[in-house]
């Protein structure tokens, strides 16, 4: 590691003061907003370089984006109804009938009929399915393991925090506090 970083200067100190601010500071009021755009432009530009490089990575054929949301979904949450996956990914159940139609066609999800509500369409992932989710996330993931593998055991640590809070950002609502 270099002496800037072990010093608390350059962008593992950003990272670390921005992550404790953050936590530190979750329900900040609307007004302080503005103090924080700088870190938030920084985070924006550091996720859209890393979301590019890993769709470079990614290999011929892959899954497109929704695809691949869809399936990731059903991968960690288990079974799932059309509009549970739409809430969670943030988008209109109508905007991902075609795809739920095509991952079908292509035997990546099963449809099945609700057990509490038999109007309502349960979708589960299939065993071809998980195997294309697995295949299009394999190459990225090795790109990665060997990048994360080029950094010291204190830059992966604030990245493994990094990601908990990213993830928790993804989900985070906070039109509703502010509005």
């Amino acid at each position: 590691m270099s002496g800037a970083a072990s010093a608390g200067q350059g962008p593992y100190r950003s990272a670390a003061v921005c992550t404790s601010h953050t936590l530190a500071h979750a329900s900040t009021p609307m007004s302080a907003v503005t103090d924080h755009l700088s870190e938030a432009a920084v985070l924006r530009r550091a996720v859209v370089r890393l979301n590019r490089r890993l769709r470079q990575e990614r290999g011929d054929g892959g899954l497109s984006p929704n695809r691949l949301a869809v399936l990731g979904h059903l991968h960690r949450r288990g079974s799932a109804t059309p509009g549970e996956i739409a809430a969670e990914e943030r988008q209109r159940p109508q905007s991902l009938t075609r795809v739920f139609a095509e991952l079908e066609a292509d035997g990546l999800i099963a449809r099945e009929t609700g057990t509490a509500d038999r109007r309502q369409a349960v979708l589960t992932l299939t065993d071809p399915g998980r195997r294309a989710l697995e295949r299009d996330m394999a190459e990225r993931d090795a790109w990665l393991a060997e990048a994360l593998g080029a950094l010291g055991e204190t830059e992966r640590g604030v990245l493994a925090l990094a990601a908990t809070v990213m993830d928790r950002l993804g989900t985070m609502d906070v039109s509703a506090r502010h509005g």
